[in-house]
């Protein structure tokens, strides 16, 4: 086992060439990217205590391009970032955009600080910042942590905070409810407020997706019934998420014939039309058919985009044609469209679910290059890792993702606390668990239980109490404001 950790530390460190930092700059540092990558370093490394000092004495100058780009790339650390942002509030010059307020809004609904999310929704309303958005990225935080009355209450709200609820306001919340399982809920609110609000396409869209995702084929059926008889002529959005449902209900050759429909009604079939058949069909181990389809969107006229080539290489890895994603992964190369991070995880995911975890390490190493990793990917390589009691190499995985300053998400942290307590290495799922909490990520129940019977095991109640504590001081989360 050692020996195959230490080969495998050869194979990554052959493919892997970290971020080089440069060194601390008393000059004003003028290029955006140069200064993010100074900051993110800081903000990876930095204790949160002493972290407003340590921003100081990078010498960056703020600018709204700055503190977005921060923001995003800290998007999973909810706490940590708001530190940042309060930080780049009190520098001389500088004033948040509304982007950033989304953004900081968006990261600490992740982790339910609804508090704070609600302290940022008065400070834009004082700055006369507030508009529809701001309360539709709300609804549909609310709606994903499932607490649909918290969403609804979100919209009712608007006019006390003086943004008049809108037709995109309402699309919003039937959007973020149907997004989360909640449609039948939408369709009640649709059914009490069409009269409100005159229903357009996108109103009808949503709930025929909602629909298609319960799944309830009939009620989708009589949403776009609804929809032609109001007037309201199928656009190819519409198209597309009645393709979609009806491959979801497999049905996938009335699908066909609604794209035939499309091209009689000249509402031409786009790229994610055909990338939905061509992913029905290799999830039905129908690869000729798979193949067929995408060489017809060809033939069309219509070029492929990462999505289409993605659905044809999760086609080929159903019936473990490794081969020919390589040569798809050429032509890709070839025609110019780049692989993403969905493309990699398509392709290791498959790979981890055959047993073939060596080919699956080699194709991250080797994918590392050309696009980069997503939380699902080193969730992936270091559950992968910890189940093949590879810990040595799960911690590598784990070392090169802060290298890259991603911050990892929930998920990503309790695949290597579980991988941890495993192995009974309490004193490590110790320290990844407290930076967890440090993040503002709260442990799920699960993942907490599993290190509080370690620690119980071995007789540390006094860093099990010190562990919860750590959990107690994350701010409460309030229903409304």
């Amino acid at each position: 086992m050692i020996k195959l950790c230490s080969h495998r530390s050869k194979i990554f460190s052959k493919w892997v060439v970290f971020t080089k930092m440069h060194s601390a700059s008393e000059a004003m540092i003028q290029d955006v990217g140069e200064a993010s990558e100074r900051v993110c370093k800081v903000m990876m490394t930095c204790p949160t205590l002493g972290l407003d000092t340590a921003l100081n004495q990078t010498g960056v100058r703020v600018s709204p391009d700055l503190v977005e780009n921060v923001l995003k790339r800290f998007e999973n650390a909810g706490m940590p970032a708001f530190r940042f942002f309060e930080w780049a509030e009190k520098q001389r010059g500088y004033s948040h955009s509304i982007r950033a307020y989304h953004l900081m809004i968006e990261s600490l609904a992740k982790i339910r600080q609804y508090q704070i999310v609600w302290d940022l929704v008065s400070a834009m309303r004082k700055k006369g910042m507030l508009n529809v958005e701001t309360f539709c990225i709300m609804m549909r935080k609310y709606a994903r942590a499932n607490k649909v009355d918290e969403a609804v209450y979100t919209f009712n709200v608007m006019d006390k905070y003086d943004v008049v609820p809108n037709l995109a306001a309402f699309n919003g919340l039937l959007s973020a409810l149907c997004k989360s399982n909640n449609v039948r809920k939408a369709q009640e609110i649709f059914d009490a407020m069409k009269g409100q609000f005159v229903p357009d396409e996108k109103s009808y869209s949503i709930l025929l997706e909602g629909w298609g995702k319960a799944p309830n084929l009939p009620r989708a059926r009589e949403v776009f019934r609804e929809m032609v008889e109001a007037g309201c002529d199928p656009d190819v959005v519409t198209y597309g998420i009645m393709v979609d449902v009806l491959c979801k209900a497999g049905r996938v050759d009335e699908a066909v014939e609604v794209v035939k429909e499309m091209d009689v009604g000249n509402c031409r079939p786009t790229s994610f039309i055909y990338s939905v058949l061509v992913h029905t069909y290799g999830v039905e181990h129908r690869i000729e058919d798979a193949i067929d389809t995408f060489l017809e969107m060809a033939k069309k006229g219509i070029k492929a985009d990462v999505v289409a080539y993605n659905a044809l290489i999760g086609a080929f890895c159903k019936v473990n044609k490794f081969k020919n994603v390589h040569r798809v992964l050429k032509e890709m190369e070839s025609n110019g469209v780049a692989p993403n991070s969905r493309t990699c995880n398509v392709i290791i995911s498959s790979m981890i679910g055959q047993g073939q975890t060596d080919r699956a390490f080699r194709v991250f190493c080797r994918m590392i290059k050309l696009c980069e990793p997503d939380a699902d990917t080193y969730t992936m390589m270091i559950k992968m890792f910890c189940e093949k009691n590879e810990l040595e190499m799960a911690l590598k995985i784990w070392k090169y993702m802060k290298s890259k300053q991603f911050v990892p998400s929930m998920h990503t942290f309790s695949a290597l606390i579980k991988g941890l307590c495993e192995k009974d290495n309490a004193a490590k799922a110790c320290v990844v668990m407290e930076e967890m909490i440090e993040k503002g990520i709260r442990p799920s129940r699960i993942t907490f239980g599993r290190l509080r019977q370690l620690l119980i095991k071995e007789g540390r109640e006094d860093v099990l109490k010190f562990l919860h504590e750590k959990m107690n001081l994350l701010v409460k989360e309030p229903l409304y404001d």
